[in-house]
């Protein structure tokens, strides 16, 4: 597949970390900077970002709203006999998927599932941007490396970790490029500030050791799930009349802005002709 969308994939092998969320508030970020974006989801089982895409054209269609919508494919698992013919097909419908998108748009996002597979993997070695969303606990750590509870050291890299260093060894020698690793903090508010200060410094060490990023995440907030039942996001609250710019709003909207920031969209694919951010 010669190279033209640039693909960024979330990914996270345990549930609830916020990927499905991140990956819509990106794909429509990037929307309404003015770039073209495509989007895939591998979760098509527990559909949570198809599901969001839904609400979105339904809600959309029925109140008579212009809202940007990515080109959407949904990809479930193949149902094969075998390990190996479900493999083969896995491979066949994600590649048809990126063909299919990857010169129509500047961006294709990508939401995988939370757990461990064939699937998942393949489509982190197509990633040129990795966004692994994590709530900021010590629990959650654990998602990128094995650390000491007596001395906070880092014996090594999680199954995680791993699993992203072979798909970016694969991803170099199927064309000599990396993988950019961003790890966003989520949930901040849930910690204390001692607790946060620690989990602060053993995330740079082990971005250090692992590399990647460290980007800010998204606040533990309400409005995300309400947003969710329309398929809006926070960069739509301006034409959703239910709900009000409150400073929570305006401080989560920075949030997503601080994401896509660290993105650096323009660095990937120039400044967009047009732009429908309010």
């Amino acid at each position: 597949m010669s190279q033209h969308a640039h693909i960024i994939v979330l990914g996270n092998e345990k549930g609830g970390s916020g990927k499905s969320t991140t990956a819509m508030h990106v794909a429509i970020g990037l929307l309404r900077l003015g770039y073209s974006v495509g989007s895939i989801d591998l979760d098509a089982r527990q559909g949570t970002f198809s599901r969001y895409m839904a609400n979105r054209f339904d809600y959309s269609s029925r109140e008579r709203l212009s809202l940007p919508i990515p080109l959407h494919f949904p990809i479930e698992r193949s149902k094969a006999e075998t390990v190996i013919a479900q493999e083969e097909q896995d491979r066949i419908f994600l590649e048809m998927a990126l063909e299919e998108l990857n010169h129509q748009v500047d961006f294709i996002v990508i939401d995988t599932p939370g757990s461990d597979g064939f699937l998942g993997q393949l489509a982190h070695s197509y990633a040129d941007t990795l966004i692994t969303p994590m709530n900021d606990s010590f629990v959650d750590l654990d998602v990128l490396a094995r650390i000491s509870p007596e001395t906070r050291e880092i014996r090594g890299p999680s199954v995680y970790t791993r699993m992203v260093q072979t798909q970016k060894e694969i991803r170099k020698a199927r064309n000599g490029e990396t993988i950019d690793w961003i790890v966003m903090r989520n949930r901040l508010s849930s910690l204390d500030a001692r607790n946060k200060r620690e989990v602060g410094e053993l995330l740079q060490s082990i971005s250090e050791k692992y590399g990647f990023r460290l980007a800010p995440g998204f606040g533990e907030r309400v409005i995300f799930r309400e947003l969710f039942l329309k398929g809006m996001t926070l960069l739509d609250l301006k034409e959703d009349p239910e709900h009000q710019m409150t400073l929570s709003a305006v401080s989560a909207r920075q949030e997503i802005r601080d994401l896509i920031r660290c993105i650096a969209p323009e660095s990937l694919k120039g400044y967009p002709k047009r732009s429908t951010v309010t």
